[in-house]
């Protein structure tokens, strides 16, 4: 059996954006949903959403037999989720808070396989070998696997060129609502300051030759960042999208009296 290939890397590699939708849910059947809209990616969210790792594997089946390409965000930089996560099949990898390029190198340590890194091998155990059936699971999986560093702080800030740096990084991925209270103008991602530091976060990024990723929910800015040569924008959160369409509905149904 082939090894499955990862869509959203090999994406990466294109001059067109990839745009994004976070799956909040926890739920594989609401995951499914957003599946059938047409998003590039869906970022399957273990960091704010209530998801375990066995909640996470039924989406990532839930969505397998779709044009979405999968993206899971860990809570944390720990080596033993990385692993889990990785051997339930998951082939990107979003992490918050890499403020320094040493934890970057320890992220893609904990990706790979001796000599290159720490990960256990599962073998015939995990679904990413899809039990034994890939053969060259071992030799082939660091081809398709795809790590994005999520970047928040004034700290990531200080540091970016030194994470962009690091080989095994893929991607970094700007997350306005953190760095804007890491600026200190908490709840206000629009404000000059923040705005400026975004756009020289993305030069930045360009620069070392990385992809660059950003959360937009607002269309204007989505296209904005698109044209600056984001390569992935995630452009609704289905929480909030629920949440809007619900009150838009009874607020026009109200008024019809």
């Amino acid at each position: 059996m082939d090894l499955p290939r990862n869509r959203f890397k090999q994406r990466l590699a294109d001059e067109t954006t990839q745009f994004g939708c976070w799956a909040g849910f926890g739920n594989a059947y609401a995951t499914e949903v957003l599946a059938t809209t047409g998003f590039d990616w869906l970022l399957i969210d273990g960091e704010h959403a209530p998801n375990t790792v066995p909640s996470v594997l039924a989406q990532l089946q839930a969505v397998a037999a779709y044009d979405p390409a999968p993206v899971v965000r860990l809570v944390n930089h720990d080596p033993a989720l990385i692993k889990q996560v990785l051997d339930i099949g998951a082939q990107t990898l979003m992490v918050p808070m890499v403020d320094e390029a040493r934890q970057a190198e320890a992220l893609v340590r904990a990706m790979q396989y001796p000599p290159r890194g720490d990960r256990g091998i599962g073998g015939g155990l995990i679904r990413a070998t899809r039990w034994g059936s890939c053969a060259d699971y071992l030799s082939r999986a660091q081809d398709d696997l795809c790590l994005i560093a999520q970047v928040e702080s004034r700290q990531s800030l200080d540091n970016l060129a030194a994470i962009a740096a690091v080989e095994g990084v893929d991607a970094l991925f700007i997350g306005p609502y953190d760095l804007s209270a890491g600026l200190g103008h908490p709840g206000n991602p629009g404000h000059p300051e923040v705005q400026a530091a975004i756009d020289d976060a993305i030069r930045t990024i360009q620069a070392a030759g990385k992809a660059v990723g950003i959360l937009a929910t607002d269309p204007d800015d989505a296209r904005r960042y698109r044209n600056m040569g984001c390569h992935f924008v995630a452009v609704g959160i289905d929480v909030m999208l629920l949440k809007q369409a619900a009150a838009s509905l009874l607020t026009r149904c109200r008024s019809a009296d």
